[in-house]
């Protein structure tokens, strides 16, 4: 491929309501920082299958990268791993210098996972194997719909941002509740838009509450809410819980001053209620997205990587060791084959529920990616970890289901088998297909002994 950028579209026909749930998607702008026509093909291919209007730009180089980001607007980027033109972790070090945020999927081959690890831990959205860009499409639809999360929190906390100036403007909005308590907290006069938030078909009905009299009698709460007395430094608002007539739970935002007479004597105070349910469950959603695995429920590597990182923390503070197990899921390409893919991702989620039930509350279950599985063990030394594995093992192997399922590990401990969270993957991986290498041997020669 040559250095000047090409230009590549897709059309296809609308998708139908009983399309993928990606298959709806408006015009995918992508970027492609790669060296191979052929790999970039593919990819489109693999998009077009599932219905994405696909318009592509190919550039090869990290100067080309932010001439293009500063000209055009991209969707998505999706890199090429390992590239000769720009090392590691260079290409997100530029995004994020440039202050774009643009999901960034990198298409690797050897994929090693202490790479991966750094990838995720400087904001990559995925990494994707070559020999599996079948994956692709599952993953730019992850990845856009948690941009799209971003994006809507993002402007949820904007429109939340209000100067003192707008504050005296908001009493007859509709969409912020406003108050006016006495000095003991008695509701004193209410808007409509405090009205129709709490439920209640009239202002007398809501003036008879007492909602804000707990936070106006408590001296802390109530200096929290409206800060000290003539400070004029600004307060951060406060978040509460508040029920409404028919007892469902707000989460409202507060904020609020104090209401001066025309002497200067305090004499009520005015308090903004804002609703902010719908936001901080946009939230805890784009929080289980980013961190789950999708097929199994458990983390993904994205949240083990954010565990082990914590996890090495806490041991420097404590001086207490811990472990990690990686485990893969023998034979799942022959599952698949054999059983189809349907059987496949049901063994991978028998996996998953063995390691949930043979953990701890402590511990963390995870899908690193594809057939490979890893457990973060607090407090756990070498041979309490290989007890661990055992008894995993065991259950796989004895879940009572079909097909039989069997798994390799290997395990990891912090700090003797590496002081990184890259070094104790790399420490875990190569465990693991240790013990894959001798099973294999030990295969073979039960396959020559019985032919002779």
């Amino acid at each position: 491929m040559s250095s000047k950028s090409e230009p590549i579209s897709e059309q296809v026909p609308r998708a139908s309501a009983h399309d993928a749930p990606w298959g709806r998607q408006n015009l995918l702008q992508i970027l492609f920082v790669h060296r191979s026509a052929a790999d970039v093909e593919r990819c489109l291919h693999e998009l077009r299958k599932v219905r994405f209007t696909v318009s592509s730009d190919v550039i090869l180089t990290l100067e080309q990268f932010a001439e293009r980001l500063r000209s055009q607007l991209f969707e998505l980027i999706l890199a090429e791993y390992p590239n000769p033109d720009w090392q590691e972790t260079q290409l997100l070090d530029l995004l994020h210098e440039m202050k774009r945020d643009i999901p960034v999927i990198f298409l690797v081959r050897d994929l090693k996972r202490e790479i991966v690890a750094e990838f995720i831990l400087k904001g990559a959205a995925d990494c994707i194997e070559v020999e599996s860009i079948g994956h692709l499409p599952v993953a730019v639809h992850r990845a856009l719909a948690e941009k799209s999360l971003r994006d809507q929190r993002d402007r949820a906390e904007k429109e939340l941002r209000r100067s003192e100036a707008r504050y005296r403007a908001l009493a007859g909005n509709l969409s912020y509740g406003i108050c006016r308590c006495s000095l003991d907290g008695r509701f004193l006069e209410v808007n409509e838009a405090m009205i129709r938030m709490l439920g209640y078909g009239s202002k007398e009905e809501l003036l008879a509450l007492e909602l804000a009299r707990d936070i106006i009698q408590d001296p802390d709460r109530r200096a929290k809410l409206l800060g000290q007395t003539g400070a004029v430094a600004l307060v951060d608002p406060i978040e509460i819980e508040w029920k409404r007539k028919d007892h469902a739970t707000l989460k409202v935002r507060l904020s609020g001053r104090e209401v001066l007479s025309e002497h200067g004597e305090l004499e009520a105070y005015e308090v903004i209620a804002e609703d902010i349910t719908k936001q901080r469950e946009l939230e805890d959603r784009l929080r289980r997205l980013a961190a789950s695995d999708s097929l199994t429920g458990l983390a993904n590597y994205r949240h083990l990587v954010d565990v082990l990182n914590s996890e090495i923390k806490r041991s420097k503070r404590t001086n207490r060791e811990f472990a990690m197990l990686f485990f893969d899921l023998d034979g799942l390409k022959r599952i698949n084959d054999r059983h189809g893919h349907m059987i496949g991702s049901q063994a991978l989620c028998r996996l998953a529920d063995v390691l949930c039930s043979c953990c701890r509350d402590l511990d963390t279950p995870a899908r690193f990616g594809g057939d490979e599985f890893a457990v973060v063990l607090p407090e756990t030394d070498a041979e309490e970890a290989h007890l661990v594995a055992q008894r995993i093992c065991e259950s796989v192997a004895n879940d009572g289901k079909g097909p039989k399922l069997s798994v390799s590990f290997g395990v990891a401990v912090y700090p003797q088998n590496g002081e990184t969270i890259e070094r104790l993957l790399s420490q875990a991986d190569s465990a693991l297909y240790s013990m894959k290498g001798q099973r294999i041997v030990a295969v073979e020669s039960r396959q020559t002994a019985s032919g002779q």
